[in-house]
């Protein structure tokens, strides 16, 4: 699965870092990073309960469709 941010929504407020550390990180302008747009093996609950904190719904998750 792919991590999709829209970074227009994204207010760096760092509840998905909180929660997985390994894949979110604001930065020290206050802008989100995404260590990895792919879910890691093992971490997509992880990932899921951070999508689904964001309070302004920048970040969602999509099928990584592969030719």
């Amino acid at each position: 699965m792919k991590i999709l941010l829209d970074r227009g929504k994204c207010t760096g407020l760092g509840i998905c870092e909180s929660l997985s550390p390994d894949v979110f990180e604001v930065d020290d302008d206050g802008a989100l990073v995404l260590r990895s747009d792919v879910v890691p093996e093992g971490k997509l609950s992880e990932i899921q309960a951070a999508v689904t904190s964001c309070p302004t719904e920048a970040l969602r998750l999509a099928e990584d469709r592969q030719p």
